[in-house]
């Protein structure tokens, strides 16, 4: 029987077959030898195959290829990682100019990862019914550099319901992840979009203005107009792995397209002369902050950080 991881709680999965049931199966023994050192090595979002055991619960007897797959570093054990979801079509950013404000790092560092592992972002501005002059001003002059890269952007409100339908449809069909930090309404979000859902909302700390943790574990829910969406933890930092250093410009389309230019094709845009990239920062045909979060990439030495801690 095939189904689809939706929950782990690290011991049990819960697998949703191709007749829509929910089923709850452990994990076959020698699955846990195969592939990567990781401390999950089935995820929310993999394609399973089920079996039946001796005492008749389910097993999870293989794997099928991940199309893509999202990782960050295990908290307690520092040399394995931790699969966060696989096989996601779209990775839906929520962003919020204030309470909590989303810093450009963080979603260069996204918009990174999603391109690296084939993954289609979408960035969604949430909160639009909080912001003052100044605060729209600010967002719709970042919203207007990451347009112009080419990235799709939408604006919504879970308050007033501003944007939905847009983002319903961005969403409709498809398996989708939303990433933020916590406090940005992703839960309030997916209840504004599909009530169904149900899922709890947490407050904003007033003494730091950042949002409290309502989700533990990643979670795969069915949407009741199609398509699924994974919940998950909220992020402090988003880490990049997997790449090589002169790779990494390949996931900034802007600095990608004039890599032909530099005058050296493994180039890594730092102190190398004859460098377009850097030429380009200089004449703002490139915006710092993008060049900024490049380097911290580039340089940084640990690549993965950890989910947000309370």
């Amino acid at each position: 029987m095939k189904g689809v991881v939706i929950k782990s709680t690290g011991s049990q999965y819960w697998v949703r077959n191709e007749k829509g049931e929910k089923l709850v199966a452990r994990a076959r023994g020698n699955l846990r030898l195969q592939g990567r050192k990781t401390t999950n090595p089935i995820s929310v979002g993999d394609r399973v195959v089920l079996i039946k055991g001796h005492d008749e619960v389910w097993l999870i007897n293989t794997i099928e290829e991940r199309d893509n797959y999202l990782i960050r570093r295990s908290v307690n054990l520092s040399r394995q990682e931790h699969i966060i979801a696989s096989n996601i079509d779209r990775v839906f950013v929520v962003i919020t100019i204030s309470s909590p404000r989303t810093s450009m790092g963080f979603i260069d560092r996204v918009l990174c990862t999603a391109e690296a592992y084939k993954i289609e972002p979408v960035l969604v501005f949430n909160k639009m019914d909080l912001y003052d002059t100044d605060d729209t001003e600010y967002l719709n002059a970042i919203a207007f550099l990451y347009q112009n890269i080419g990235y799709k952007i939408l604006k919504v409100s879970a308050v007033t319901g501003s944007g939905l339908n847009d983002l319903k449809q961005e969403m409709k069909d498809r398996t989708c992840l939303f990433a933020g930090h916590s406090g940005v309404g992703k839960s309030s979000l997916l209840n504004a979009i599909d009530p169904t859902l149900k899922l709890r909302v947490g407050e904003i700390s007033e003494a730091h203005r950042k949002g409290t943790h309502t989700t533990t574990f990643a979670e795969m829910h069915e949407l009741s107009f199609g398509g699924f969406i994974v919940d998950t933890p909220g992020i402090k930092e988003f880490g990049v792995i997997d790449l090589e250093k002169h790779e990494v410009s390949h996931y900034f389309p802007e600095m990608f397209a004039l890599l032909p230019n530099c005058r050296f094709n493994n180039c890594l845009h730092q102190n190398e002369p004859g460098c377009a990239v850097r030429k380009a920062v200089d004449e703002h045909r490139i915006a710092s902050s993008r060049y900024t979060s490049y380097l911290g990439i580039l340089n940084s030495e640990d690549l993965l950080e950890d989910w947000e801690k309370d």
